[in-house]
């Protein structure tokens, strides 16, 4: 039986517990936002892919109002275009648009890694450093094991903002990233390259425990252009594969 204790007039059952907090609505165009992208990103929506807003609306379950905010939200990330006519399309990724992404890549991140070298905290990269040389192992898991290794480039692209510590440089990296998912799908078949790819970030992250500046940016010069040089490799083995 609960026993009462009054408080300032009102009585609270001992032993009861307290309420949990409300969970966060997700609103109708944030909703949208979020299906869209993800399905962009994991080509779900293929490059060239019509998105026609009565269809698309009815498919996510919204109506057009948040639709129209949501791929107001998808143009400005440069995933989405207007189609000529009407309604919108996927952004296509063509060979001179990845290679002019390389380029932004290569600036930013040989620039981050240079400033990461000199802010870092040894512990954060000395503990990445010790789950990268499982990547190898991770590799042979399967999906879940492939799965894990993508959280493992998180964790270290996470790492390296947090050292960087620049608002402006960390936002253009982000934007990056978010169209390098798009170009990640066609290294998954090639599990050659995702163990090469684990061994060059493993020898980044070593320059930055280390202090050494210029082995940073050259260890993320020499990663980038084995990374492009992949995804130009993929394309030109199947040139109807779409490089999302």
């Amino acid at each position: 039986m609960y026993t009462e204790t009054p408080t300032s007039g009102n009585t609270t059952p001992v032993g009861t517990r307290t309420a949990a907090p409300p969970v966060a609505v997700v609103s109708a165009s944030e909703r949208a936002y979020r299906q869209l992208r993800d399905e962009i990103l994991d080509g779900v929506l293929a490059p060239g892919a019509g998105l026609l807003e009565v269809e698309q609306s009815d498919r996510i379950g919204v109506s057009r109002t948040p639709l129209r905010s949501a791929i107001a939200r998808l143009i400005a990330d440069g995933l989405v275009a207007g189609r000529a006519g009407r309604g919108f399309m996927v952004t296509e990724m063509s060979v001179d648009s990845i290679h002019e992404l390389y380029e932004l890549r290569r600036a930013l991140e040989e620039h981050a890694a240079r400033i990461a070298a000199t802010r870092r905290d040894p512990h954060v990269f000395l503990e990445l450093r010790d789950q990268f040389r499982t990547a190898p192992e991770l590799l042979l898991l399967g999906e879940a094991g492939l799965h894990r290794y993508y959280e493992l480039i998180d964790d270290f692209d996470d790492a390296l903002d947090a050292a960087v510590g620049n608002p402006f440089l960390v936002t253009a990296l982000a934007n990056v990233r978010t169209h390098l998912a798009r170009i990640r799908r066609l290294a998954r078949q090639n599990p050659a390259r995702l163990r090469a790819a684990a061994a060059e970030h493993l020898l980044i992250i070593e320059a930055i425990v280390a202090g050494d500046t210029s082995l940073a940016a050259h260890a993320t010069h020499v990663h980038l252009h084995q990374s492009l040089s992949n995804v130009l490799a993929a394309l030109e083995a199947n040139p109807a594969a779409q490089a999302d």
